[in-house]
């Protein structure tokens, strides 16, 4: 079992089910509802998922041209899951709101065409906690 809550512990979720697939999503919708480059994202069985706490606190955003639905947490903000949720076959789920290994990692990027004019390739430094305080 893998589960998952928003940043304020309100909404609390658990998947029994095993990600069908996961990826890296650089559409601009995504890039807005994430705040970042991409959204991290895996889809799980529907029937895999349970929300264990928060449907009172759940806004879903539908977009008006038929895109996939992105369901956040109304106190704190967080970015939850989505897509066909709640009636469809899969729930695309945000790998950053985890709170255990989901066991799988993003396998490709959807949307590439798409990405952000500043989204680089992974070349950067790489640091553990916060940068020294003379980087730039």
């Amino acid at each position: 079992m893998t589960r998952g809550s928003c940043l304020c512990g309100g909404v609390r979720f658990e998947l029994t089910l095993p990600f069908r697939r996961a990826n890296y999503c650089h559409c601009a919708r995504c890039r807005k509802h994430s705040g970042s480059n991409a959204s991290a994202q895996g889809r799980v069985p529907r029937e895999g998922f349970r929300l264990v706490a928060g449907e009172e606190l759940l806004t879903v955003y539908r977009p008006g041209d038929g895109g996939m639905a992105k369901v956040f947490c109304r106190v704190c903000g967080a970015a939850l899951f989505g897509g066909t949720w709640p009636d469809g076959p899969e729930v695309s789920v945000r790998l950053g709101v985890l709170d255990d290994d989901p066991g799988i990692r993003p396998q490709y990027r959807s949307f590439w065409g798409s990405k952000a004019e500043w989204d680089q390739p992974e070349d950067l430094p790489h640091y553990e906690r916060r940068p020294p305080r003379d980087v730039a």
